[in-house]
């Protein structure tokens, strides 16, 4: 194996994952054949070198070539299960080839290996512009130097396995550090998203983020307001989504990236007044959502850990000092959940999305007043019916919004929301509560009552439903009657 820097760079394991591509991914090697014989060169690059030699590579392979776009898609269609062309502007072709991960074909299961082969490039922005302006390039070198990180800017050759690593991309994975190929001013400045993606992988990657990096991030924030909504959302999301988001989120404070793409997390650093005392509401939102992290079940959850980062953003607008020293934040999950909702928006989330995390950050507050578990059947009923498919996203919610290092204070929180979840599930179990409806449904109501449907059909419905949350399953006959008073009482 040959390579820009001496092979005796890698050490045996990572020696094995780079040689590995070949053996333990015949795909990769069957493609590079394809393109060698068609007079094309073709290089796994990137993030899937950075994973191979960190021993994680997937089954998302991406490659660069010398081939043009439409000889790209020339060399797929005859071996790809499907293609898609939608970044073929931009120099990507994208395919899907259903092979085995491993050279035997006896014991190797089938997988879908989702591929993206780019053309050569370098790319930039105009000063005011959204979108990058993509020229084609000869040469791997050229296209590794226009990449983000150096980690990132290494590639295999294939079919005959030569290592390219002219930024010196392994030094820095093994020091765990990001540098950019160039100038980190020249690489933000051709594509300011850049600066959000360091934060990502610093987050993703546990890695630190070199000082003169961070320190064009700083320099150059305001040029991320050139980036359209759907990227920065696309980048928060996995940076959000990572093993170490905490990592990621102080990086987009401390440069002050996160006051133009989510002012409401700096604005959480409320001022101490030496008179009045509060915990720390920034420190606090991060530790929630590291909490709710511990709590997830199913991988990742985007939803739960939004509502994590966000559920106290309506702190600093509601911020009072009360006589005496004390600190409130009356209604600030109402203001806050408000605040959510135009946040989200201008990102660009989706509608349902965006009900159901400013839906939580509305009811993070509903459990404190359990008291003791004061609650009666019909508060219990209601805090369920409001949660509704949330409820247990609400409940780790709740859970991780403890952050009081006084661990009897922590304990008899913890042992109360037990309480409570045992009560609900015994009325879950007695009543059905996941889907609590009246006793009638609306084509009942119009026959007892002699109407067509409108607005008093809707009326009648939610009285039933009141009913309903208040004394539990009626059954048909008392539903009937109490109706029927109900009705005669509006007649009359």
């Amino acid at each position: 194996m040959h390579s820009t820097e001496s092979s005796d760079s890698l050490n045996a394991a990572q020696r094995a994952a780079v040689g590995g591509v070949l053996g333990a991914y015949p795909v990769a090697d069957e493609l590079g054949r394809r393109f060698q014989q068609a007079g094309f060169r073709l290089a796994l690059v990137g993030g899937s070198v950075r994973d191979a030699l960190l021993g994680r590579l997937g089954n998302d392979l991406d490659f660069t070539t010398d081939a043009r776009p439409e000889q790209i898609l020339a060399l797929l269609k005859p071996w790809a299960d499907a293609i898609w062309d939608v970044g073929i502007a931009f120099g990507t072709v994208g395919a899907r080839k259903k092979a085995r991960p491993t050279a035997d074909p006896v014991h190797g299961e089938l997988f879908d290996f989702q591929i993206e082969i780019t053309t050569y490039r370098s790319e930039a922005y105009d000063r005011d512009s959204r979108k990058p302006e993509v020229s084609y390039g000869d040469t791997i070198e050229e296209d590794l130097l226009r990449r983000d990180f150096t980690v990132n800017a290494m590639a295999v050759a294939l079919p005959e396995l030569v290592f390219v690593d002219p930024h010196h991309g392994l030094a820095d994975l093994a020091a765990k550090l990001l540098r950019t190929p160039g100038t980190p001013e020249q690489s933000f400045s051709d594509d300011p998203l850049r600066m959000l993606r360091a934060a990502r992988f610093a987050a993703q990657l546990d890695f630190e983020v070199a000082p003169e990096v961070v320190t064009a991030m700083t320099e150059m924030a305001e040029r991320i307001d050139i980036v359209s909504a759907e990227r920065v959302q696309a980048e928060l999301n996995k940076l959000l989504l990572s093993a170490h988001p905490r990592q990621g989120l102080l990086l987009l404070v401390d440069t002050g990236l996160a006051a133009r793409v989510l002012p409401e997390l700096p604005a959480l650093r409320l001022e101490r007044d030496e008179h009045h005392r509060h915990k720390d509401v920034y420190d606090h939102s991060l530790t929630v959502l590291e909490q709710a992290i511990d709590l997830e079940t199913e991988g990742p959850d985007l939803t739960l850990r939004l509502a994590a980062l966000l559920h106290d953003i309506g702190k600093p607008r509601t911020r009072r000092f009360e006589e005496g020293g004390g600190v409130s934040f009356h209604h600030h999950e109402l203001v806050g959940a408000k605040m959510a909702k135009k946040r989200m928006r201008e990102l660009k989330y989706s509608n349902e999305l965006i009900a159901d995390v400013s839906r939580l950050v509305e009811l993070h507050l509903r459990f404190h007043g359990y008291g003791e578990g004061e609650w009666t059947d019909s508060a219990v009923r209601r805090y369920v019916r409001d949660a509704g498919p949330l409820l247990e996203r609400l409940h780790k919610l709740t859970r991780s919004d403890c952050t009081t290092r006084n661990r009897k204070k922590a304990a008899a929180l913890s042992r109360t929301y037990d309480a409570l979840e045992q009560r609900i599930a015994v009325l879950q179990e007695r009543e059905e509560l996941d889907a609590i409806r009246p006793d009638l449904n609306g084509d009942e109501i119009m026959a007892l009552l002699g109407i067509r449907p409108g607005r008093e059909v809707g009326e009648a419905y939610k009285f039933l439903l009141e009913l309903r949350l208040e004394n539990g399953p009626m059954g048909p006959e008392a539903a009937e009657a109490a109706l029927r008073a109900w009705w005669a009482g509006r007649q009359g």
